[in-house]
């Protein structure tokens, strides 16, 4: 009999079924992945309402970018040492060839976007086919539920590198949700002399301090401290938090922007920006050198993501797993699909 594979496909904003199919082969110069885990984070749920950009999109989709796995096959050209290796893998088909690639900022690709679970088939299956080259093997006792995490925990891998904190500074986390918390286990690590997450979750913002956080702090609080921190590291994508990162940082001061903003969201004051001569950097995405930053951390024991799950549901379940996301229940953190 021919063994079958299981995926959950969104056919479009609001319709999913979930098939199963032939074992999907992989082709040359990939993989296949028998997946382990699959996040489920906002981006999915804009997908699934319909409300993500359609440049970024293609439905029918497959979703799922947040992901681990054991490889199970590998196709022509790929290394068969690479069968049986936990792993994760880069989202972002970069192209390898362009100017932004070659400078290694892969996920600024120039050829087009293209990324696994939004334009290619992604990991809310039991099986997805992956670049060879996109892999980044796991240690042989990783532990690959936490992996799922690696994704957004290269997206603050990308931040925390272009903030370039130092031993001693003042550091603010604007935001406790996923990217949050990840970027607090990080920024520890540099040892600052404090490190204040800031969330209207009052509940959110004190795990921080289960993270490596000195302070938790909420808005009305926040006032208190505008101008303290040599480092502010905004998670949010809420519609002031840019401004409000920036209100956060010293003169001379550096902010970078993480969250994924919608249209409409407050803008950055260019006179308060100028006179204080702040540093504001974006991330979009985690280049290979944040995914590098990100398992090496984990690996290492620096980032461990396995706290903030509080939700796994098989795939027959999806539909009340994606009704969790974005909900506003505090007590919601970051939910697992486990095929």
């Amino acid at each position: 009999m021919t063994p079958l594979s299981r995926s959950l496909t969104v056919e479009g904003p609001g319709v999913h079924r979930l098939g199963r199919g032939p074992l999907p082969e992989p082709g040359p110069g990939e993989v296949r992945v028998r997946v382990a885990a699959a996040g489920i984070c906002m981006s999915d749920r804009e997908v699934y309402d319909g409300h993500r950009d359609p440049a970024f999109v293609r439905y029918p989709l497959v979703p799922g970018h947040e992901w681990s796995g054991t490889v199970d096959a590998v196709g022509q050209g790929v290394d068969p040492a690479l069968l049986g290796r936990r792993t994760v893998a880069e989202g972002f088909r970069a192209c390898g060839r362009c100017a932004r690639c070659r400078e290694g900022e892969t996920s600024l690709c120039t050829a087009g976007y293209d990324e696994t679970g939004f334009t290619r088939p992604g990991a809310f299956a039991d099986h997805l086919v992956v670049p060879a080259r996109l892999l980044h093997p796991l240690a042989d006792d990783a532990d690959l539920r936490a992996a799922a995490l690696l994704e957004p925990a290269a997206v603050t891998a990308a931040a925390v590198r272009a903030g370039a904190p130092e031993p001693g500074e003042r550091v603010a986390v604007l935001g406790a949700g996923t990217l949050g918390l990840l970027a607090v286990q990080l920024l520890a690590a540099y040892s600052p002399a404090e490190l204040a997450v800031i969330d209207p979750r009052r509940r959110r913002a004190a795990a921080g301090l289960g993270f490596g956080a000195s302070e938790a702090r909420g808005p009305g609080e926040a006032e208190e401290v505008r101008g303290r921190y040599d480092l502010v590291v905004e998670t949010a994508g809420a519609p002031t938090t840019a401004a409000d990162a920036c209100l956060l940082a010293r003169r001379g001061g550096r902010v970078v922007l993480t969250g994924m903003f919608a249209p409409g969201a407050a803008g950055i004051d260019p006179v308060h920006l100028s006179l204080n001569r702040l540093t504001v950097r974006g991330v979009f995405g985690a280049s290979s050198a944040a995914w590098t930053y990100a398992v090496r951390a984990f690996t290492a024991g620096v980032l461990d993501p396995a706290p903030l799950i509080t939700h796994e549901f098989p795939l027959e379940r999806f539909a009340e797993a994606v009704a969790l996301v974005g909900a506003g229940d505090p007590e919601t953190g970051k939910v697992l699909l486990r095929p």
